[in-house]
């Protein structure tokens, strides 16, 4: 089963400050949250990311989780190349019930992460192997990808942008859920505001979708 994690103000804490690790902090990235990388060294792209205050630094030598989890995590991502300390560290945020995923364990793993096609972190499409072969998934990503990219259009990105904006406004005018979905498919089919979308007139687009809804009924 594959799910999104609303991870939005919560703390990540990455123990690891290589390649893996910079991986995981790009993907959480997209999230929201507050991390915390945790190592003795880190390289050059996360130095950058401490730097443009993306995300928190504590150098310290991992040698107990005891400090580790004394912050009070959501999550915990472990990347170090010490197995035995991977281990530790899932077993102690596990009995602490600290959700926890190591990048060289994902069997004892609280969740697995799939290979990820975005679009503008407005559309997702994730290939999972189960952390049956992650070598394989980042392959069939990258096929997959020059697919994806012929057929989710700029003007379909541009049209949940809109849609997103709306959804709120239509739940303060608009009472049944129902009523709201009909208003909301009306604008995917509304010929102006497709045009104006496809011509890049956003706000345009926006602000005739507004006056379809003060006239909603």
């Amino acid at each position: 089963m594959i799910i999104h994690l609303n991870l939005k103000g919560r703390l990540v804490i990455v123990i690891g400050g290589g390649n893996e690790a910079l991986k995981r902090i790009n993907s959480l990235l997209r999230e929201n949250c507050q991390i915390i990388v945790i190592s003795n060294v880190i390289n050059n792209q996360i130095k950058t990311l401490v730097k443009n205050k993306k995300i928190k630094f504590k150098k310290q030598k991992i040698q107990n989780t005891a400090s580790l989890l004394a912050y009070k995590p959501y999550m915990v991502i472990t990347t170090t190349d010490n197995k035995e300390l991977n281990q530790k560290i899932i077993n102690e945020s596990k009995k602490r019930k600290i959700m926890t995923y190591s990048s060289d364990n994902p069997e004892s793993s609280d969740f697995a992460n799939p290979a990820i096609i975005d679009f503008e972190n407005i559309i997702q499409i994730a290939i999972f192997t189960g952390g049956k072969s992650p070598a394989m998934s980042k392959k069939l990503r990258i096929e997959s990808e020059k697919i994806f990219r012929r057929i989710i259009t700029k003007e379909e990105i541009n049209q949940i942008k809109i849609q997103n904006i709306l959804r709120d406004l239509a739940k303060n005018s608009i009472s049944t859920q129902n009523k709201r979905k009909r208003y909301l498919q009306s604008i995917m089919s509304d010929k102006e505001i497709k045009q104006l979308i496809k011509d890049g007139q956003l706000k345009k687009a926006e602000k005739q979708a507004i006056t379809v809804l003060s006239n909603w009924k």
